[in-house]
């Protein structure tokens, strides 16, 4: 079988860069798998265009079908870039990612400098402190739909079911990257790097591939009720895991949605 990489013919990347170049870009990146060397077939091209405060009239970004490869091009201003080294959301998903990019279009060294940052930063204390806080905060954000588990168990309500398992599944996973700083090369490796963060052999992480529909071979697929009351369980042992995290605000709420969960299951 072939290499599903050799199977498609390289792209020019430098003369796609200038399809989306304009007035106020200031760099062009190749981050993703084309960056790192690892693309498939089916992967996408992913170009980040770094623009002024106030760009002039750019050609579209978002996502476009070019010489048959899905190209995708996100666009970010000065702000949003500092967002990426001050906010831990944006630091797991976008740091990593930034170490092994390629310049494309790279006015005045703009985004070398902005590499030379992503392979310079480091987690520390402040931004630790924005993650727990930011944690306390989803861990509010996603009750809604703990009760919407709760609510579609009890009825049996299909559309109830699968909202709940939504956010006691991605939810749940993405509050516990963040708290814990994990860097994501790749989305693609997010289940299996947060779930290694806390121990693969841990609860948590047990009930977390539960409530992701995953099972051993040789067993029954989980039905979705399977995987709202793992995702449930879930809310509870993340709970747990991030207590130290939880901020006073919060805590009356988060305690009383896990003992609604006790109480239900």
């Amino acid at each position: 079988m072939s290499s599903p990489v050799a199977d498609r013919p390289d792209l020019n990347f430098e003369a796609l860069a200038q399809r989306f170049d304009g007035p106020g870009v200031r760099a062009i990146a190749l981050l993703g798998s084309h960056a790192r060397g690892d693309a498939g077939i089916y992967s996408d091209v992913d170009l980040q265009r770094l623009v002024d405060a106030a760009p002039g009239k750019l050609p579209p970004g978002d996502s476009h079908l070019i010489d048959g490869h899905l190209v995708v091009v996100g666009t970010v201003t000065p702000s949003g870039v500092e967002a990426w080294f001050t906010e831990p959301q944006q630091a797991t998903n976008m740091i990593a990612g930034l170490q092994p990019a390629r310049a494309l279009i790279d006015r005045d060294n703009y985004f070398g400098q902005i590499q030379r940052r992503a392979r310079a930063f480091r987690w520390d204390a402040e931004m630790q402190a924005k993650a727990n806080t930011y944690a306390s905060e989803q861990m509010v954000g996603w009750i809604e739909e703990a009760h919407k588990g709760l609510q579609g168990l009890m009825l049996d309500d299909v559309g109830r079911l699968l909202l709940g398992r939504f956010g006691l599944s991605w939810g749940l996973l993405g509050i516990v990257k963040v708290q814990r700083g994990v860097m994501l090369r790749t989305e693609n490796e997010m289940l299996a790097r947060v779930v290694d963060s806390v121990g693969a052999e841990t609860e948590w992480a047990l009930l977390c591939r539960m409530a992701f529909g995953l099972h051993e071979a040789g067993q029954p697929p989980p039905s979705v009720h399977d995987e709202v009351r793992a995702g449930l369980r879930l809310y509870v042992e993340t709970a747990k895991l991030l207590a130290h995290a939880i901020q006073p605000q919060h805590a009356p709420l988060i305690t009383q949605t896990v003992e609604h969960i006790e109480a239900f299951l």
